[in-house]
């Protein structure tokens, strides 16, 4: 029988001039995550066919109890942009078996404080189209979603053109104690199942 992999995508779009927007925060997040792991996400052509629509690596995650190595999981962004992000995420499921309870979306969440993380399963997409396409691509809400806070707009902004913008000045100061807080949070749900780490995350200190 094969290993189980969970498989950890992190939403955003593709491009320079996307990469410091709130809206990719999820894909910051991976890439957080690639680097403590010590691996290159590269093009998954042989996965998603001639025209590779994620960046991906396969890694092990920790170690566990007795020296053994930890769960081994795929590290994905896919390099679609945020609106067509499901079919990248339902091939990469297939490809590597890992059925929605094992499918972890990191992304950006409006309505959670900057700097927070939280956990759930299932629910509702608060208007966030890269997860509405999930979502219809795995053919269920049942995934396990790491939600990273970025705050409401100011005023009268529009949603769109805010996440659609770079985290400020202010925010910045605080960016890398952020995404660590949210590999933190992947990491505890794939190594010690998600009640736990809510329990962690959702406690205040």
């Amino acid at each position: 029988m094969a290993e189980e992999r969970w498989l950890v995508v992190g939403l955003g779009n593709p491009g320079p001039e996307y990469a410091g927007n709130r809206h990719n925060v999820g894909a910051m997040v991976v890439d957080e995550l690639a680097r403590r792991l010590g691996v290159t996400l590269g093009r998954a052509g042989g996965v998603l066919g001639r025209r590779p629509q994620a960046a991906a690596a396969e890694a092990r995650l920790g170690v566990l109890p007795g020296g053994a190595p930890g769960p081994r999981v795929v590290l994905a962004r896919p390099t679609t942009y945020m609106n067509v992000s499901g079919g990248p995420v339902a091939a990469l499921a297939t490809y590597y078996g890992a059925p929605p309870e094992r499918v972890l979306v990191v992304h950006d969440e409006l309505d959670i404080p900057f700097a927070d993380v939280r956990l759930k399963v299932g629910g509702g997409e608060g208007g966030h189209n890269g997860l509405r396409d999930v979502s219809r691509a795995l053919g269920t809400k049942d995934y396990v979603r790491v939600r990273v806070g970025v705050g409401r707009p100011p005023g009268r902004m529009d949603a769109a053109d805010y996440v659609l913008r770079d985290f400020s000045a202010t925010e910045r100061k605080d960016l890398d104690w952020l995404l660590g807080r949210a590999a933190d949070a992947v990491e505890a749900v794939v190594a010690d199942g998600l009640d736990a780490a809510q329990l962690r995350f959702h406690t205040k200190a």
